[in-house]
């Protein structure tokens, strides 16, 4: 399904996640070993957050990194956005987080209105990298802070036979049986194939304006985090 594109694609990806929403933070605990709890504390850390701050989590999911901050930072001002409506209803079971409708290439937020927008696993499911990172740039306060949390092609070496097994037999079928939805996790290690390399993406954040871009990769490769300030 990673040949669809705009909105065949976005309907798509809302479908998919719709879906396996249930399922979707144990799947992201399975798929990691557990390793994307301390990412989403890094991406926190990196979001430079003061008590005071206004935080954008964009494509939140159930707002496992909205939480994150709330919970580090009680007096920061946190808004959980996603275009997944069921997403949002099971993260609603798990806290009173101040959920918003929202889809990433047209933000319904005024211009330089946070001091920090933070991201999960979305930035490879947008139809339009540029137009996304055109929007967190336009609604980020001059000198605040964008971290983004995503896959990233892994450069080849010798674990790479390993790590395609390891996407494309072991998350499917893991997938499927808890899920129901096999074909979704057989999209998702999909994309991470055919998102951007890291050097890509950062390139991508300078064109649209962002300063001091830096990222570090994880998991042998196939997970990155970007960070950026306006």
């Amino acid at each position: 399904m990673t040949q669809l594109t705009g909105q065949e694609r976005a309907q798509y990806v809302q479908s998919m996640f719709t879906k396996i929403a249930h399922r979707y933070d144990l799947m992201n605990r399975l798929m990691t070993g557990g390793m994307d709890i301390r990412w989403r504390k890094e991406v926190i850390a990196l979001a430079k957050l003061t008590n005071n701050a206004s935080l954008l989590d964009l494509g939140t999911g159930t707002g496992d990194l909205a939480r994150e901050a709330e919970g580090l930072f009680p007096q920061v001002k946190v808004i959980a956005s996603d275009f997944t409506l069921e997403m949002m209803r099971v993260g609603k079971k798990n806290g009173d987080l101040k959920f918003s409708t929202a889809d990433a290439l047209k933000l319904p937020f005024k211009d330089r209105v946070f001091d920090a927008i933070v991201s999960g696993f979305l930035m490879r499911n947008v139809t339009d990298i540029q137009q996304a990172l055109q929007e967190q740039f336009r609604t980020l306060k001059p000198g605040g802070r964008i971290v983004i949390l995503d896959t990233t092609r892994p450069k080849k070496n010798l674990l790479s036979p390993f790590i395609k097994f390891h996407m494309h037999v072991i998350i499917p079928a893991i997938g499927g049986m808890l899920s129901g939805e096999r074909d979704a996790y057989e999209y998702l290690p999909d994309t991470t194939e055919n998102f951007l390399r890291a050097e890509e993406l950062a390139a991508r954040m300078a064109a649209v304006g962002f300063k001091k871009v830096n990222f570090k990769r994880k998991m042998f490769g196939t997970i990155a985090i970007h960070w950026a300030e306006k």
